[in-house]
């Protein structure tokens, strides 16, 4: 009776919006035209039980094989955006142009909910088929659109938000929406910006593999943004006629249609000659070139992707390449790269030195230490130290793939293995890897199911890709990276001990940074990159003094994402303790004491009301179950493994044992 209720009142509510009674004026404006569109373009009832409208598997099939480039490029954003919200009860879905959805990731604890609407690979969610909703009003408008609860149309619909946003083609055209939803009481705004940015870098990635054989100039008005979803790109001809532009380039050049900017010359357009553009050596945002846009005189700067990549004279070992191109530069090995990672402290002496032993005789390496420590560059050095340096170096972040596709990314797959699976199918990584080395970070959090298969490669030197069944036979060397405690999670059967004793030829620790020796040459050696590019920028030693002193919970990632902003922001030549800024360091106040600077930096960090809000729900739990993982897991519907991660970003302390 209350459900009938409370459906009752939204109908009328809807007819009171759609017919301007002036009783809902606070209804946004693109709801009540959405409500407007269903009642009388689509003849639809608020109180209808509307049944799913799901394709025959065929025709998903078909539609899929159509967008395979977008949902190839899609998948990996989608597995990003995954793991940045997984175990908070959120689908993430991909539909067409006509809300058609080709694609879905989705949480544990929002799985049958999901099924239950109908937000499955298969099921059209345009207006006309579900009313107002994320995707069918995203399609309509054609912008970003939050749908909350109670604005959605159909009153079974009612408990779900959505926060959607529109992928683009190179012609401006919807290509797409990406979808995430849930049944979550808070207000979707912090969605919506994780949506909107995975958004915009699928279209930026479609963008560059539509036009992958014409020139493309890459633009900002800041060259620490180029490779980024924030960067201007514009694809034109061998005689600089434009083909088209991203939809940042027309904000950046005040264009409002791709229409205004096709067919026009990119020499007219910017400062400079075609043939200078042409010949521009490949480079990266760190040495992008200044030019000119002529209607306004603005400054930006560039990088070019030409077409044909032999023109280029001089390729740098610092240049952004495909993989593709890397096998046509082979790069020889250079026995010096690991020295070049040692500034003076002892402990990265001896690292050095334990790897150099081990090179070049099969040995498994296993790389320890905090997260920013820089396993993956460590990982990288060996690699190019080796006399395998002219094969591939293939890296897999274990904690950023669900647990749904790292099967697929890992192993491989055949054609049509599974639904949404390439017509081409997939070598996978591991055989992508094939006579190189495969680089596996975050190996504690290798799903269970799949640590037994990877023994099996590894012990068998063979690959069954998915769907398939002849072995295929690969020789890599193996280099594991993590920041867990292996030995523990062994303990708490998290982690297979014959895969632990199978990976771990020799440990090695990389210090966090406030433990090393060496912090004063590390921050000059860094910087020094930073400025790479010839800026005119020099850092006084009182800044590195600072720098020194400090904790550094983030260890050399935040290190350098804190130089890069300083240089952003320098007022001059000449960087002092004056530049410093006390949101940089979250005004830490270090000591060299590290028991008085944890205290410091966790006092600092805990200023995230959500983050202490989820430490106490927790921390409540836990003590609850007596500390039993397992049990607790269970009951809040997660994994363990993403217990643990929940736990240690909470900085919940166990017990001891």
């Amino acid at each position: 009776m209350q459900m009938s209720a409370t459906c009752s009142q939204h109908r009328e509510r809807i007819f009171s919006a759609v017919n301007d009674d002036g009783i809902e004026s606070a209804i946004r404006k693109p709801i009540t035209s959405s409500w407007q569109r269903c009642i009388k373009n689509y003849g639809l009832d608020p109180m209808a039980d509307n049944e799913p409208n799901i394709v025959e598997s065929s025709v998903l099939r078909e539609r899929q094989e159509c967008l395979n480039k977008l949902i190839t490029i899609a998948r990996v954003e989608m597995a990003n955006l995954y793991q940045q919200i997984a175990g908070t009860g959120y689908s993430i879905v991909l539909s067409d142009e006509t809300g058609l959805i080709v694609q879905y990731i989705g949480d544990q604890n929002f799985n049958s909910v999901a099924l239950k609407r109908s937000l499955q690979a298969g099921c059209i969610w345009s207006e006309e088929h579900q009313g107002t909703n994320g995707i069918g009003i995203c399609i309509a408008e054609q912008k970003s659109m939050i749908v909350h609860k109670d604005e959605h149309f159909f009153a079974n619909n009612l408990n779900i938000s959505c926060a959607a946003s529109p992928i683009f083609d190179p012609n401006g055209k919807v290509l797409g929406v990406l979808d995430i939803s849930s049944e979550s009481i808070m207000g979707q705004e912090h969605t919506m910006v994780l949506v909107n940015m995975s958004a915009r870098t699928i279209e930026n990635r479609v963008f560059l593999c539509t036009f992958e054989n014409h020139n493309i100039i890459r633009f900002h008005s800041r060259p620490e943004f180029i490779n980024t979803l924030g960067e201007g790109l514009i694809a034109f001809q061998s005689d600089g006629t434009i083909l088209a532009a991203n939809k940042t380039a027309l904000f950046l050049l005040d264009f409002n249609t791709t229409d205004e900017i096709c067919q026009q010359k990119i020499d007219e357009l910017f400062d400079c000659q075609l043939h200078q553009l042409l010949q521009s050596p490949p480079t990266s945002a760190q040495h992008a070139m200044p030019v000119h846009e002529n209607k306004n005189s603005r400054r930006f700067f560039a990088i070019m992707q030409v077409a044909n990549i032999e023109q280029y004279t001089a390729v740098t070992a610092t240049a952004v390449t495909t993989e593709a191109e890397n096998t046509e530069n082979e790069t020889a090995p250079d026995p010096s790269t690991l020295v070049k990672l040692e500034f003076g402290d002892h402990h990265m002496v001896q690292n050095i030195h334990i790897a150099q032993r081990v090179l070049n005789r099969k040995i498994p390496i296993m790389l320890l230490g905090e997260s920013g420590t820089g396993k993956g560059v460590f990982a990288k050095a060996i690699h190019m130290s080796s006399k395998h340096a002219d094969k591939p170096f293939v890296a897999i972040n274990c904690a950023s793939i669900p647990e749904s596709l790292i099967e697929s990314e890992l192993f491989g797959y055949k054609a049509g293995a599974f639904t949404g699976a390439s017509h081409q199918g997939s070598r996978g990584k591991i055989l992508q890897s094939d006579g190189g080395t495969l680089f596996l970070d975050e190996i504690g959090d290798m799903p269970q199911s799949l640590q037994a298969r990877l023994l099996r490669v590894l012990e068998e030197k063979e690959v069954v890709p998915l769907g398939g069944h002849t072995p295929v036979t690969v020789d890599i060397n193996v280099i594991s990276a993590t920041h867990c405690n292996l030995k523990e999670m062994m303990i708490n059967g998290d982690f297979r001990a014959d895969l632990y004793y199978r990976l771990q030829g020799v440990n090695i620790t990389l210090p966090p940074l406030r433990d090393r020796a060496d912090k004063y040459n590390l921050v000059k050696h860094l910087f020094k990159m930073e400025t790479s590019d010839g800026q005119p920028v020099q850092i006084g030693d009182g800044v590195i003094d600072k720098f020194c002193s400090y904790y550094w919970p983030g260890n050399i990632r935040q290190l350098r994402n804190i130089l890069r902003t300083m240089l952003a922001l320098a007022q001059s030549e000449h960087i002092t303790t004056d530049d410093m800024i006390d949101e940089l360091f979250h005004e830490a106040r270090a000591t060299t004491d590290n028991a008085n600077s944890i205290i410091s930096d966790t006092e600092t960090e805990n200023y995230d009301p959500l983050r202490n809000a989820e430490r106490d729900v927790l921390q409540q739990k836990l003590e609850s179950f007596n500390w039993n993982i397992t049990v607790a897991a269970k009951n809040l519907g997660l994994s363990r493994n993403t217990l643990y991660r929940k736990i240690k970003r909470c900085e919940i302390a166990l017990p001891s044992r």
